[in-house]
């Protein structure tokens, strides 16, 4: 390195304000420094010790996007800088290199200490240091408000999703044990009836080992269409009706819906006797009974089964950072925004069988799976095919969530992962979806998102490293 003479640094746009006694304060205390052509001055990522200012050459700054390296700008123009820009902030954040600065072609630049340049910011421009931190701190905490605040959203979204899913079983399930404890007493009441009747205990097993066998192989009867369902209550109905049973066709549906027919209720005649009536109204109610059970325990096992959705989609009860099965965190989100899937829209899910856990905040992942779903939902306007697929690429975790939708502008592609950028109108979207979504697979995961879209094709590819490669 080599010393620079404060004339030199005052014939540079950056310096060119500065009296004399600032010039050859900096002269003092920088230096100039030669660069081969391919050389970096300072690469993004490294602890930000120098403010480099160009003297003669060309440099290029550039910058990891999505793993390759982007540049940012180019130029020959003397005074031009990089480096440590931000140190005037002093250690209130970590002083990294934001970017890489390399030489084009051999090139000479001064190189300033970073904690000289702060000092000097500090003291020589105080109001135009205090307008910096507050534009720095200002843009920071309004996206730290804006994040928390799309969060919320996307739980209150989910919530009342939830809350909209749950109640459908929930109803069902008390309904049904409503009509459960009615059956329960009228059929002990028609049991009753057969015993005052003066039919024999002996009959009265056989009619009960007849309702044991009947309500097993109706647990079995194959759905029929609504047509086969008349065809056969109008069969078993005029049954009733030749054999004197009182409600003939008010009982007829319950023993359809039960899988009863007229050669199950020819069984129960031999075995009732002359107390058919009876017997065919007891054997109703039972089989109902029987029916009013499956309906609450497949009402409690949707429950369960939401709820256990919602557990995986929190990760409440798991460790923050520890492999996770990709296809169960998917299925989890599917369910949780069930409410916004259309019926227009069809979902289609193919996982790897093979796909080792992850490594990841699994918690984390689903606020990303959430926000590509809730993206390709609003592209697809409420009909098309949503694609889900789970695959390994080597080392790599790759998902890929694709739809039918109208598709990304190419000029918007590259704007795609800025912050408050968004093709949505105003009021229905922050533009922090993606932004959130590639910090936590970058940042967060050490992965990577790229995107291909055409009309009728866009896809996001999510890639995870399946080694631990995460950033605290």
């Amino acid at each position: 390195m080599t010393e620079v003479a404060p004339a030199r640094l005052g014939e540079l746009f950056l310096f060119e304000d500065l009296d004399e006694r600032k010039l050859a304060w900096l002269a003092e205390h920088g230096a100039v420094r030669s660069y081969a052509e391919g050389e970096a001055a300072c690469v993004q990522g490294e602890p930000a010790e120098f403010f480099f200012v160009l003297l003669d050459g060309s440099v290029s700054m550039v910058q990891m996007v999505r793993g390759h390296e982007a540049e940012l700008t180019r130029s020959s123009q003397p005074g031009v800088y990089g480096g440590a820009v931000q140190a005037y902030i002093g250690d209130r954040i970590e002083q990294r290199y934001q970017h890489t600065l390399r030489a084009v072609r051999p090139s000479t630049m001064f190189v300033l200490p970073a904690r000289k340049f702060a000092m000097a910011v500090r003291k020589w421009f105080p109001m135009a240091t205090h307008l910096l931190e507050g534009v720095f701190f200002g843009m920071n905490n309004a996206r730290r408000i804006v994040d928390q605040r799309e969060r919320l959203t996307a739980l209150g979204t989910l919530t009342a999703g939830l809350t909209h899913e749950l109640n459908n079983p929930a109803a069902a399930a008390s309904r049904a044990s409503a009509e459960l404890g009615e059956r329960l007493g009228s059929a002990q009441r028609r049991l009753g009836e057969l015993a005052a009747g003066g039919v024999d205990c002996e009959r009265i097993a056989a009619i009960v080992s007849l309702r044991e066998r009947l309500a097993g192989s109706a647990a079995c009867k194959v759905a029929r269409d609504p047509i086969a369902v008349s065809d056969a209550e109008d069969e078993i109905g005029a049954w009733l009706d030749e054999h004197d049973v009182p409600d003939a066709w008010d009982l007829a549906p319950e023993l359809v819906a039960a899988g009863i027919g007229p050669a199950e209720a020819e069984q129960v005649a031999a075995a009732a006797g002359d107390r058919l009536p009876a017997a065919m109204a007891w054997l109703a109610e039972v089989l109902e009974v029987a029916q009013l059970q499956a309906e609450i325990a497949e009402a409690t096992g949707r429950i369960s089964a939401l709820l256990e959705s919602a557990r995986q989609y929190s990760q409440l009860d798991r460790a923050p950072y520890q492999p996770a099965d990709l296809g169960s965190l998917l299925d989890s989100t599917l369910t949780m925004l069930h409410r916004k899937i259309g019926p227009k829209v069809t979902v289609r899910t193919s996982y790897d069988p093979e796909l080792p856990p992850v490594p990841a905040f699994a918690a984390e992942l689903n606020q990303v799976w959430t926000n590509l779903i809730v993206n390709a939902l609003y592209a697809m306007e409420g009909a098309g095919t949503l694609t889900i697929t789970t695959a390994r690429d080597g080392d790599t975790a790759v998902v890929v969530v694709g739809d039918t939708g109208t598709g990304i502008a190419e000029e918007d592609m590259d704007r795609l992962f800025t912050p408050f950028f968004t093709t949505k109108p105003v009021g229905q979207g922050t533009g922090l979806g993606l932004d959130i979504s590639w910090r936590i697979v970058v940042d967060r995961h050490g992965g990577d998102i790229r995107v291909t879209s055409r009309p009728g094709d866009t896809r996001f590819e999510v890639r995870l490293p399946l080694t631990a490669e995460r950033t605290p």
